[in-house]
């Protein structure tokens, strides 16, 4: 086996197999590794909105995601206390359809593809331990694989691995923005819960609570309850019963939606998990030798249900970058400047999105007159959606507010 690469990327999943795939290509060299063995599932919400199918057809898997027993949605549905903001999901590169793919599956295939490229090598079970350094330079990794310590060298080492990325730490990435979240998540997976008319995308919100639904593969919902951080002894219930906490949160919160019958219809079809305190985060991208992806450079609250698509199309960006700045291994502050304000550009708005989230805040009576307006507008509806999968920008959206209000003055 090789022991030098024009690339390393430890972390196989959506963020590193995507940009092997990019990479290879392009006609460097990868290493692709992970400490997992796939297939295997991580805390996700699974879902990616239409432009993320158009990269995913890009890369060519989108055909075979297509076999997994999956659920295509087509509309968005937002209720904030008695509002309801619902809409087609704006099309996108030719696409309309967005999904809710288990990433037992969507890595997996990722993977898959990844490893029937030539130049791509793919090993599974290795545990990335240390940096190799030439100079001052990330120049290698040292990991473990089968109790056998390997050395490999690269030009370039990627962490995609992850919010809590070994390469981020051991490579010393400076943290840029930090924001935390107020939100406990819960979330499980659901049988027999039933779509409301057609399968949709929705999100419910009653003061300081949320309920998410997406339906997903194998005839499954993704079920998510967020509440306040400081409600301690909610928290308390959900840790000794999660199951149970959820039903009686759900049906008693959201006695104005469908939720509490057709979670009452429903059975849970594995453990639930949660997510208690997390922080929406940007760090430096790039150094001598090293680079982030994913989540390791970037999370911003799931609430958004961008992770999928930052992965994959930051993924498509250093690729880009790299491909784009031929010697790049000689001029690394250059291409690590080109490289940030690429991803900034690209995320950074709905990034501090995620952030204003994360903060949970009660919905105001000017707000709540706001969500008035726009569930009897179609064209604010479209703009608003069209945040989501990057039909339009939020300032195209606020723009669409301002013109409706004037010609209601």
């Amino acid at each position: 086996m090789n022991r030098s690469y024009d690339v390393i990327i430890t972390g196989a999943r959506c963020a590193g197999s995507a940009l092997s795939i990019y990479l290879a290509r392009a006609g460097f060299r990868v290493l692709l590794v992970d400490r997992a063995a796939f297939p295997s599932d991580t805390l996700s919400t699974n879902t990616f909105f239409n432009n993320t199918t158009a990269l995913l057809r890009e890369i060519g898997v989108m055909d075979r995601l297509l076999e997994t027993n999956v659920t295509p949605v087509k509309t968005i549905k937002f209720q904030f206390e008695d509002n309801i903001i619902e809409g087609p999901i704006p099309e996108v590169d030719g696409e309309d359809t967005a999904y809710c793919i288990r990433r037992t599956y969507l890595d997996h295939l990722l993977l898959q593809h990844a490893r029937s490229h030539d130049n791509i090598t793919v090993m599974e079970e290795f545990r990335v331990k240390a940096l190799v350094y030439d100079g001052d330079a990330v120049a290698g990794v040292i990991g473990e694989s089968s109790s056998t310590e390997q050395t490999y060298s690269a030009s370039l080492v990627v962490g995609a691995d992850g919010r809590n990325s070994t390469i981020r730490r051991l490579a010393n990435s400076q943290l840029k923005i930090s924001s935390p979240s107020t939100v406990a998540i819960y979330f499980g997976y659901f049988s027999g819960f039933k779509h409301e008319n057609d399968p949709k995308f929705e999100v419910y919100k009653r003061k300081d609570n949320t309920a998410i639904l997406f339906p997903t593969n194998d005839d499954l919902y993704v079920v998510v309850a967020n509440f306040p951080l400081e409600n301690k002894s909610l928290i308390e219930r959900f840790k000794r019963n999660p199951e149970n906490s959820m039903r009686e949160m759900l049906t008693e919160q959201f006695s104005n939606t469908t939720i509490p019958a057709r979670l009452k219809a429903a059975k849970l079809a594995e453990p639930m998990k949660g997510l208690l305190g997390y922080d929406n985060y940007w760090y430096e991208g790039m150094g001598k030798g090293w680079a982030l992806v994913g989540d390791a450079i970037c999370f911003k609250d799931p609430g958004m249900a961008q992770g999928i698509h930052d992965a994959i199309c930051g993924a498509k960006i250093l690729a880009g970058v790299l491909t784009g700045n031929k010697g790049w291994s000689q001029q690394w502050e250059r291409v690590a400047a080109d490289y940030q304000q690429a991803m900034e550009s690209e995320f950074m708005v709905r990034f501090y999105m995620g952030c204003e989230l994360s903060k949970n805040e009660i919905i105001t009576e000017q707000q709540d007159a706001v969500n008035k307006l726009i569930s009897a507008h179609p064209s604010a509806i479209e703009k608003m959606l069209g945040i989501y999968n990057y039909a339009n920008e939020p300032a195209d959206f606020e723009n669409e507010l301002v013109k409706i209000m004037n010609s209601l003055s």
